[in-house]
C-alpha cells in the first residue's frame, strides 16, 4: 500500500512538472505586448507625404498672407473712394447752396429795384400832373402823356386840348412837390403808390394862393424796361 501511494505521488509530481514546462513553453512562444513602444521609423513614402503636407501648409500660409494684404488694400481703397465721394457731394452741395443763395439774393435785389422804380415813377407822375404853366402848357401836357399808359393815357389824351385852352385862358400856373410817397401794394408787374403832394397855384385873378395838399393813388405798370402811370385817383 505504501509503495502504491509513493508511486502515485511521483506520477502526480511528474505530471505537475510536465504542466509547468508546457506553460513555460507556451509563455515563451506567445509575444509579449509592449505598452510604450518607440515610434516606428517612417518609410520614404511617409516622409514624402509629410514633406508635402509641410510644403502645402507653408504655401497656404503664403496664400493667406497676400489675401489679407489684398483685403487690407481693398479696404483702404474703399475708404479713399468713400472720402472722395463725400468730398464731391459736399462740394456739389455747397455749390448748389451758394447758387441758390445767389439766386435768392438776385431775386430780392430785382424785387427791391422794381419797388423803387414804382415809387420813383409815381412821384414823377404826381409832379407832372400838378406842375402846369400856361406859357408851356403843350409841353407840360406832352410830358404827362409820355409817362402815361393804358386807360389813363387814353382819357388824358382825349381831354388834353380842352385842358390846354383852359390853362391859357386863365393864365394859370401850378407847381407841385412830393412830400411823401410809399408803395401801397404790388401785384406782378404793377404796383399802387400813395403820394402826398403840396401844390402852389396862381392865376390872373389870384396871383398868390394858399398851398393845397393832395393825396393821390397812382397805379404804375412795368412795360419792358420802363414803368408808366396807368391810373390816377385822388384820395380824400
Amino acid at each position: 500500500m505504501a509503495d502504491d501511494e509513493d508511486l502515485t505521488a511521483e506520477k502526480a509530481t511528474e505530471s505537475g512538472g510536465d504542466g509547468e514546462a508546457a506553460d513555460d513553453a507556451e509563455s515563451a512562444s506567445t509575444p509579449t505586448e509592449v505598452t510604450d513602444s518607440p515610434a516606428s521609423p517612417q518609410t520614404p513614402a511617409e516622409s514624402e507625404d509629410s514633406g508635402s503636407g509641410s510644403a502645402a501648409g507653408s504655401e497656404g500660409e503664403k496664400d493667406t498672407a497676400p489675401t489679407a494684404e489684398t483685403d487690407a488694400a481693398k479696404r483702404g481703397v474703399s475708404h479713399v473712394v468713400l472720402v472722395a465721394i463725400l468730398g464731391v457731394v459736399l462740394v456739389l452741395g455747397l455749390g448748389g447752396l451758394t447758387g441758390w443763395l445767389g439766386y435768392q439774393a438776385y431775386q430780392a435785389k430785382k424785387a427791391e429795384e422794381q419797388r423803387n422804380l414804382f415809387v420813383s415813377v409815381a412821384r414823377q407822375g404826381a409832379v407832372n400832373l400838378t406842375t402846369i404853366n400856361h406859357e408851356t402848357a403843350e409841353q407840360d401836357v406832352q410830358r404827362i402823356l409820355e409817362s402815361a399808359t393804358g386807360t389813363f393815357y387814353d382819357d388824358f389824351q382825349a381831354r388834353s386840348q380842352p385842358f390846354v385852352q383852359v390853362v391859357k385862358q386863365a393864365q394859370a400856373k401850378s407847381e407841385g412837390s412830393v412830400t411823401e410817397a410809399a408803395l401801397e401794394s404790388e401785384d406782378g408787374n404793377a404796383g399802387q403808390v400813395l403820394v402826398a403832394v403840396t401844390v402852389k397855384t396862381s392865376n390872373a385873378g389870384a396871383p398868390e394862393q394858399q398851398p393845397r395838399y393832395w393825396r393821390m393813388r397812382l397805379t404804375v405798370e412795368k412795360i419792358g424796361d420802363e414803368a408808366k402811370v396807368s391810373n390816377v385817383e385822388f384820395v380824400p
